[in-house]
């Protein structure tokens, strides 16, 4: 009974805080005029970062976070594994840095979250179409020259569980292409929360670990041939 009335709670509050979001971001909109580009982007992080932690405590989630000291100051691409509906939460929460998603293209049918997520530099892909599917790792490959960091789930959907599943080997071009360091990323037990009990919340125990940065500008061919394979070792090593 607790976890349906804690689903119940976390699920309206979700719903009027997109709502209330989503009548305020006009209002933040009007800032790029006043705002350089970085200041506005900063802006619009910190409001994403204090609305998911809003969030994730309500939901009971107690988060772990080790590695942030190995995150570098310039623009990376942040590589994890994917196991919940709240992955994108906890990146939001934990980590600051100023940071776009490459997410399903099904997002864009939920009312203010998309538009939220295109303000953070967000990018959406159909799977279903590969066509549409490159032309969003070129548009996220832009985003990170133009200095702006980004997320992939190479899994291209969520594992529900510890077993992680197939890298898309094309994932990576974001941040080979780009020159970006890659930073892998490790989350563990975020389905706890929600897909292991049928999407009721339950409080859960999840680590984030940030491993040291793979740095890309002068990745030989051999190195990139072996990439996906390396990247997913390292996330799974902590599983």
């Amino acid at each position: 009974m607790m976890s349906i009335l804690r689903s119940i709670y976390v699920y309206a509050n979700i719903g009027l805080s997109l709502l209330e979001r989503g009548i305020m971001l006009n209002f933040y909109k009007t800032k790029k005029t006043k705002l350089n580009k970085n200041e506005y982007e900063t802006m619009i992080n910190r409001i994403a970062t204090k609305w998911a932690k809003k969030q994730l405590k309500r939901t009971g989630a107690r988060i772990k976070v080790t590695g942030l000291e190995n995150i570098p100051d310039c623009p990376v691409v942040f590589v994890s594994n994917h196991q919940s509906n709240v992955d994108i939460a906890v990146f939001l929460a934990e980590i600051e840095k100023n940071k776009g998603y490459v997410a399903k293209v099904e997002m864009l049918k939920v009312p203010f979250m998309r538009d939220y997520m295109k303000e953070l530099n967000c990018v959406f892909m159909d799977r279903n179409d590969m066509r549409q599917s490159a032309q969003t790792i070129l548009d996220a490959i832009e985003i990170v020259k133009n200095g702006y960091s980004m997320v992939i789930f190479p899994e291209g959907t969520r594992s529900k569980g510890v077993r992680l599943g197939e890298f898309k080997a094309g994932s990576l071009k974001l941040a080979t292409k780009s020159r970006a360091p890659i930073v892998p990323v490790t989350i563990n037990g975020s389905y706890k929360l929600m897909e292991a009990n049928k999407n009721k919340i339950v409080p859960a125990d999840i680590t984030l670990t940030i491993h040291p940065a793979i740095e890309t500008a002068q990745i030989t061919k051999e190195e990139e041939a072996v990439l996906v394979g390396r990247v997913k070792g390292i996330i799974a090593g902590v599983l």
